[in-house]
């Protein structure tokens, strides 16, 4: 996370050179073994085996293909807190424009004395509610310019003429 303290809950994996080849031979032959059963078991050092569940899988295919490009991967529980520059650097937007949202009441925050603490899970459901509205109003514009003809579609000269 930008410009947040990591705390002791959070933890950032950077890999070495030799971690990157080997989570790349390991997620790769994990695929082939996904694809051909569709399933994937842990197996412990005595010989007991644990199937995964799909959401771990899908957790550890994106950490070990994420590793294995050599990126770091920095693992956040959904309720750290952060500051407001933390959740704009989130967001990608300003501080000023977060403190709007949140004086709107779009995202909920909490106050610690004078400074506002806003958490990573309230942060991901506002950003699932704005791709969600924005999907709506593009919609609803995209049906509105059907209807009203604005859409209408012409055949350039030359270009798929039969």
């Amino acid at each position: 996370m930008p410009n947040t303290a990591i705390r002791s809950h959070d933890k950032t994996y950077v890999p070495s050179e030799a971690d990157i080849a080997k989570a790349g031979e390991l997620f790769a032959q994990l695929e082939q073994e996904m694809a051909k059963t569709g399933k994937t078991v842990l197996m412990s050092a005595s010989g007991q085996t644990y199937e995964l569940p799909p959401t771990l899988f899908e957790v550890l295919r994106f950490v070990g293909a994420t590793l294995a490009a050599g990126n770091g991967v920095t693992v956040v529980p959904r309720a750290t807190k952060l500051t407001t520059q933390g959740a704009a650097d989130f967001l990608g937007i300003s501080r000023p424009t977060l403190v709007k949202l949140l004086e709107r009441g779009d995202i909920p925050f909490e106050k610690v004395g004078r400074h506002r603490r806003v958490t990573l899970d309230d942060l991901l459901e506002y950003q699932e509610r704005e791709r969600a509205r924005r999907r709506t109003v593009l919609s609803q514009e995209a049906r509105n310019n059907q209807t009203s003809g604005m859409l209408a579609l012409t055949l350039m000269p030359g270009v798929d003429e039969e």
